[in-house]
């Protein structure tokens, strides 16, 4: 009898380096948000990284409104201009008003109910074993952001 492979599991991780690969799809950045106009959008990784090589493979060859993708991984905030989506892995109070304290210009991700509570932008949730998120509006309109009705309509909650 032929042996069927099991499928792939997909991660938590595989999912949200997934997420915030079309998070850049539908954010809008000020023109000052990036060092020249032919800077990518750069996907930042701040702390302990989760994702492996999952977030790599997934902004591979890809572009947005003209930018290429990247993802850069760090340990201490960045430099204005050097990233447009920060992500702190396991964000904290202390984490969400950090990132907050970057400025205009950077889309802030974290993880937890509280992340947009504590000013975060958009904040990853499990709900029922799914991956989903929520957004602070205030949050986004206050770095400079805009964005799309289409993201806001699949958010579970949008903080307004």
């Amino acid at each position: 009898m032929p042996s069927r492979a099991a499928p792939e599991q997909i991660s938590e991780y595989d999912v949200k380096a997934a997420f915030l690969m079309n998070f850049a799809k539908f954010v809008e950045w000020p023109s000052t948000a990036f060092a020249s106009s032919g800077s990518p959008i750069a996907i930042c990784i701040l702390g302990k990284d989760p994702f492996g090589r999952a977030m790599d493979d997934v902004v591979e060859g890809e572009t947005v409104n003209g930018r290429k993708v990247t993802v850069q991984r760090m340990t201490d905030p960045p430099a204005p201009k050097t990233c447009q989506m920060v992500f702190a892995a396991g964000a904290g109070k202390e984490t969400a008003k950090a990132l907050s304290g970057l400025g205009r210009g950077v889309l802030t991700v974290g993880e937890g109910e509280n992340f947009v509570r504590d000013g975060g932008i958009i904040g990853f949730v499990i709900e029922n074993r799914r991956v989903r998120f929520d957004i602070n509006q205030p949050a986004a309109v206050a770095a400079g952001l805009t964005l799309s009705s289409k993201l806001l309509s699949v958010a579970r909650a949008v903080e307004k």
